[in-house]
């Protein structure tokens, strides 16, 4: 039985933030906004030498542009306080009249993110902190006059609140393991993961354990929104190095296919070559197609009838 929480899907791109490229990236993020695409992620691997600083990058991306919405797919966590985090989210999305979401993860690579000064932690331990991360931010951004948190990992002591984000901006995690999964359905607005680490097959399940913590915590499952990082070259060959790579037809098969039975809602390109081109077939031929036959999928009668698990977007 397939997926499907119905909600409107959005797509967007993901440049590498490669210092020597950057004539590149600027072409993939105008090639986005020129096509009406809806989001820039981007990496955050502060030890990545070739990288540039992904929040400053950001900041960059959000003055250039008028209407993409600008995420960290995923910031690294265990390199930047959650208090700096909520801080810089919240300017961000000020600044940019609201155009700023909040990607976050637990954290990898533990060696790099040593060598760089930061704590090693174990599994559970990344766990762990990634939700008091949630708590503190989410202080950070509320009304109150001060707050404090006391955790295992970090701590406020009468910190003052703000700025407020201008908008209600979502914190979506990119996490794959169970107990994670579940936390996003309790406390997250989002989830993403990618297509190279969690193929479809693996889907159902990992939707699952989403939509137990959403239900434990009394929210309507399809109120999360569900990030799919895809990469491959629209109009390739289709190795079996790069399983998204076809024709537009193919594009478009595939990603209705991760709407309508998968359970996914927005779809973010990695383009082949940080071709600006490659954006301009996604937003051109694939984009349109996808929603279309999304549209017409989800109008037809039977549809409503049980054969998917059909839920109403918030």
């Amino acid at each position: 039985m397939g997926i499907d929480y119905g909600r409107e899907i959005g797509f967007g791109v993901f440049p590498t933030p490669e210092a020597s490229a950057l004539e590149r990236t600027w072409a993939v993020v105008d090639a986005a906004e020129r096509g009406g695409l809806d989001f820039v992620g981007i990496q955050d691997h502060p030890y990545q030498r070739r990288h540039l600083d992904t929040w400053a990058l950001m900041a960059t991306v959000l003055a250039r542009t008028e209407r993409l919405r600008v995420f960290p797919d995923v910031a690294n966590l265990p390199l930047r306080p959650p208090a700096i985090i909520a801080k810089n989210a919240a300017s961000l999305d000020v600044l940019s009249g609201g155009r700023f979401e909040l990607g976050l993860g637990a954290g990898g690579f533990w060696e790099a993110i040593e060598a760089m000064g930061g704590p090693r932690r174990a599994p559970r331990e990344a766990a762990d902190a990634l939700l008091e991360a949630i708590e503190v931010i989410r202080l950070l951004w509320s009304d109150r006059r001060s707050v404090r948190f006391e955790g295992e990992y970090y701590r406020l002591a009468g910190v003052k609140p703000g700025p407020a984000p201008v908008h209600d901006m979502g914190i979506w995690l990119g996490v794959l393991g169970p107990r994670l999964l579940k936390e996003v359905g309790r406390v997250a607005d989002g989830w993403v993961p990618s297509h190279a680490y969690a193929g479809p097959e693996r889907l159902p399940e990992m939707h699952r354990r989403i939509d137990e913590g959403a239900a434990e915590a009394g929210r309507d499952p399809a109120s999360i929104r569900r990030v799919y990082n895809l990469w491959g070259t629209i109009g390739g060959s289709g190795t079996e190095g790069e399983p998204m790579s076809g024709p537009v037809s193919v594009w478009v098969e595939r990603i209705t296919g991760f709407v309508l039975e998968s359970g996914m809602d927005t779809f973010v390109l990695g383009p082949a070559g940080e071709s600006a081109r490659q954006v301009e077939l996604f937003a051109e031929e694939v984009a349109p197609a996808v929603r279309e036959a999304v549209r017409e999928a989800r109008s037809r009668p039977s549809r409503s009838g049980g054969a998917s698990r059909l839920m109403s977007d918030m």
